[in-house]
Parts: structure tokens; C-alpha cells; sequence
């Protein structure tokens, strides 16, 4: 999947002209001296599968009568170090384990990229993210554009990843649904564990570690994003990460945790009752945010356009408010004037893979951009009425949800990755009934 990803991207390199430089993650501090765990940036991590800190590939398009390399820099091998902090592949064996072209120690990183970049007049990096990796950056290639009276050319422009790795990573190849498929059993197991599980007097932190038990046991690397698991009013807190509260009778819990498989992510949100039955208030609401998701999702298919499945979700909320007497007036007036956003203040989708919130344009000449076979979204109406808001009647306050799954743009329309969840009223009972 990597080889074929990093052919993907040499194509797009060549035909722009330019090498690549990408480097992961550096290993971060928590407090004092213990470290969060290592996440490789996502941009290596889709070129290579190398999941150790300390590392940088560059990638080379065919120039000057050499063939397209990969070049890997990365830690060398040192018993002691191993010792403390884990095994480390060395560039001895890169080459077999990662099919790289040629590896180096990363030590070796600034001495041989002048001799790597000669022949390409523009490099892709990403800068901005570390100051000191600039500064290194830069001053070789401000040492480079010195030669000016040498026969090959140099890179005298920087490009943003976003315009050559991000266009590609939008569009999912077989490997990389395989993983999002996998990262979909392992959260869908989680959700339908928490249904099962959850009673009233239990803890907002019991039933996430349950969740992301359920994640981990099951070969997970851990989550995509820090789940939110919000009763009662705290669904009403967009990103609510406490988890620290008593679960009461009567009110409903939001579930928003998604577990990663090889880096890649899945995002799925649930609301159920804690007592196992919706209110009728309840009822009512998420049968508008089920229809209203539903709408959304029959709309995803190649030539529909990203933003018109968010317009279509949000027809069907501010129609069902309006019904129930939340909003005043007709559905045009709500929507004209925007009543309906302090029931509903986010969007309905963003795309997803490697990153939770993943890259790509969403614009493209101006437009919203039609969606294409291999795209994934994800599709996540919501209601949420705040505890304080005295200007609807108190039967309704406090009330918040959300459901989300991830969807698959197909040739024919489109795939529910995460259907294995309950979501009917009756399906969400009848799980938490068990």
C-alpha cells in the first residue's frame, strides 16, 4: 500500500518538477520527562508505514537521467538506546522491511540533501510546523541557490504538501479502506459495547474506558480523536472531554469516539438513553436527526456536491424544529434568517482517513466540489437546546444529539462503513435492552 502510495506521488512530483522532503513527528513531552505516545505525521506515515520518531523521506522524480528514487533518513541502531526506549529498524534494514530505494542515518540528513536536490527546481515541504527544521531546511537551500552558475538546476520554489500529497490522499485506495473498514469494527464494537453496558449512576469515565477497551482489545492502536462521552446536558458541548459526570434517569448519552487501524481513522457518534427508553421529547428529536442523516446519506454519490449534503440534512432539521414548535415561522424564514443555529451550529460533514478531520479541498474553483468514487465522509447532523434556553418550553431543554457514520463515495452511490451500529429507535432500545 505504501509502494504503491509513494508511486502515486513520484507521478505527481514529475509532473510538477519537484522533489519532496517530508519529515514525522517529533516525540513531544507530556511533563517532565515522560513522552506522549508517538504518533508518526500523517503525510510520512501514508509514503511510508514507518512509525518512528526521528525520520525523513525524500522522494525524487526522474532528472538528469536518473530513475525516480525514495530515499529514507532514519535512526541508526544503538543497543543502549534500544534498551530504554524500544528496537529500532536501522537503515541497514529499511530497504527490505520498507521497499525505500536507499536509507540513510538521519544524522546524515543536512550533508547529503544538497546533492539529492540538484536537478529539481522546486521542493515540496511543509513549513511553519517546526522552527528549527526550517531553519535547517532553508539554509540548504540557500546554499544550493549560491551555486546559481552550476549546470543543474535547484530548487527555487516551495510547495505545500497540499497541493501534490493531499489532492491524493482525498481519493482511498483499496489498502487504505481495507484499514478504514477495520477501524469501523473495532468502534462500531466499542459503541454497541457502551449500549449494552451503561445504567443509570454509572460514570461519564466508566463508559469511556469501556469504549476504548473495547478499541484496544480488539487491535486497535488506540483512538483516532479524545472521545467525547457527554449525558445529559454536556451533549449540548460540542466538544465536551471531561467525562467526569454521574449518568442520570432520563437523560440521553452521546458517544462521539472512534477507534485507528494503522494510523487510519474512524469517527462514529451515538445517542441513547441511559434507561434504556427514549422520552417522547427525546423520540421526538432523534427521529428529526436520524431523517435528517438519512436524507444526507442518500444524497452521497459521485457528481453531488460536498456542501449540497449538508443543505439537505440541514432542510430536514430546521422542517422538523419548525414542526415540533422549537422554531417559529416556516422552514425558509428559519433558514433565511438562521434561527435554526443555536439548535444546529456545525456542519454536516468533513472528510476522513489517516486524519480524523482530513485533508483536501472542499472548494475547488470556487465551487463546492462534487463528490468522487474513494472519497470518505463522514455525515453528522445534531440537535442540541441548551439547558438555559428559556425560549422553549422546559420539556425540551438540555436535550442533545448527535448521530455520524462514514461514508464511502462509490462508483454506483455510496457504502455506510459503520452501518454495524444501532441507529432505528427500536435497534438503539432493543441494544440497550441487552
Amino acid at each position: 500500500m505504501y509502494v504503491e502510495n509513494r508511486r502515486r506521488a513520484l507521478a505527481a512530483l514529475e509532473a510538477r518538477g519537484a522533489a519532496a522532503l517530508v519529515f514525522t513527528n517529533r516525540s513531544k513531552t507530556r511533563n517532565h520527562d515522560a513522552e506522549f505516545r508517538f504518533r508518526p505525521d500523517s503525510d510520512f506515515w501514508w509514503l511510508t508505514g514507518f512509525g518512528e520518531p526521528e525520520s525523513a523521506l525524500v522522494l525524487l522524480p526522474p532528472a538528469e537521467g536518473k530513475p525516480a528514487r525514495s530515499v529514507l533518513f532514519l535512526r541508526e541502531r544503538n543497543r543502549d538506546a534500544e534498551i530504554w526506549s524500544g528496537r529500532r529498524l536501522g537503515p541497514e534494514r529499511a530497504g527490505a522491511q520498507l521497499s525505500v530505494d536507499e536509507a540513510y542515518p538521519f544524522s546524515e540528513l543536512e550533508k547529503r540533501l544538497p546533492e539529492l536536490l540538484k536537478g529539481h527546481s522546486k521542493l515540496v515541504y511543509r513549513a511553519g510546523l517546526d522552527e528549527a527544521r526550517d531553519r535547517d531546511v532553508f539554509g540548504v537551500l540557500t546554499r544550493l541557490r549560491a551555486l546559481a552558475r552550476q549546470p543543474s538546476p535547484v530548487p527555487t520554489e516551495v510547495l505545500d504538501p497540499a497541493l501534490v500529497f493531499h489532492e491524493l490522499r482525498l481519493f482511498k485506495t483499496s489498502g487504505e479502506l481495507e484499514e478504514m473498514r477495520r477501524a469501523a469494527q473495532f468502534t462500531a464494537a466499542g459503541h454497541v459495547a457502551a449500549m449494552r453496558a451503561t445504567r443509570v449512576g454509572m460514570n461519564e469515565r466508566e463508559v469511556e474506558a469501556l469504549v476504548e477497551y473495547e478499541f484496544r482489545r480488539r487491535g486497535a492502536g488506540g483512538c483516532a480523536y479524545t472521545s467525547i462521552v457527554a449525558g445529559g446536558a454536556n451533549a449540548c458541548i460540542l466538544h465536551y472531554v471531561e467525562n467526569d459526570q454521574p449518568l442520570r434517569d432520563g437523560d440521553l448519552l452521546l458517544i462521539d469516539a472512534g477507534a485507528e487501524s494503522a494510523c487510519y481513522a474512524c469517527d462514529i457518534t451515538r445517542t441513547f438513553p441511559v434507561n434504556g427508553r427514549f422520552s417522547p421529547e427525546q423520540r421526538a428529536l432523534y427521529e428529526v436527526v436520524l431523517q435528517a442523516q438519512l436524507d444526507a446519506i442518500e444524497l452521497t454519490r459521485p457528481g453531488t456536491r460536498f456542501d449540497a449534503v449538508h443543505r439537505r440534512a440541514l432542510q430536514t432539521l430546521v422542517e422538523g424544529l419548525c414542526r415540533l414548535g422549537l422554531l417559529r415561522g416556516s422552514a425558509e424564514e428559519a433558514l433565511k434568517s438562521e434561527s435554526y443555529r443555536r439548535f444546529y451550529m456545525h456542519r454536516t460533514s468533513h472528510w476522513l482517513g489517516l486524519d480524523v478531520h482530513d485533508c483536501g479541498a472542499y472548494v475547488v474553483e470556487r465551487e463546492s466540489r462534487l463528490l468522487e468514487p474513494g472519497m470518505v465522509l463522514t455525515i453528522e447532523p445534531g440537535i442540541y437546546v441548551a439547558e438555559d434556553d428559556d425560549t422553549v418550553d422546559a420539556r425540551w431543554r438540555g436535550i442533545g444529539i448527535r448521530i455520524e457514520d462514514d461514508v464511502l463515495v462509490t462508483a454506483e452511490g455510496h457504502e455506510v462503513l459503520t452501518a454495524a451500529v444501532p441507529k432505528s429507535i427500536a435497534d438503539v432500545e432493543r441494544a440497550c435492552a441487552r
